[in-house]
């Protein structure tokens, strides 16, 4: 039997509603938190080793690692990536 496809994409319906842009930065924000907490994880890392290591605040690292928080600086990303020992690879694509 062939399924046919009515409607719209998660993706067009997402736009119509004007919402697209701040679901793709919850996504991805969500992928970055989990990779640095797994990171962290790994190298047996406290909250308070990982600050310490970037030269912030543990105030400022909860926010890099709250995935509902979207507003990052690239800064932070790379002191948290350096503390890693890791780098940040960044792409635009289609």
């Amino acid at each position: 039997m062939t399924r046919i496809h009515k409607g719209t994409t998660v993706d067009s319906f997402l736009e119509e509603e004007g919402l697209l842009e701040d679901v793709e930065a919850i996504a991805i924000k969500r992928v970055i938190a989990y990779q640095l907490e797994k990171s962290m994880k790994k190298e047996k890392f406290s909250k308070t080793e990982m600050a310490k290591k970037m030269h912030t605040s543990r105030a400022a690292l909860d926010r890099l690692l709250d995935p509902k928080n979207v507003s990052i600086t690239l800064s932070t990303l790379v002191k948290a990536a350096h503390a890693l020992d890791k780098k940040i690879n960044i792409s635009i694509s289609k």
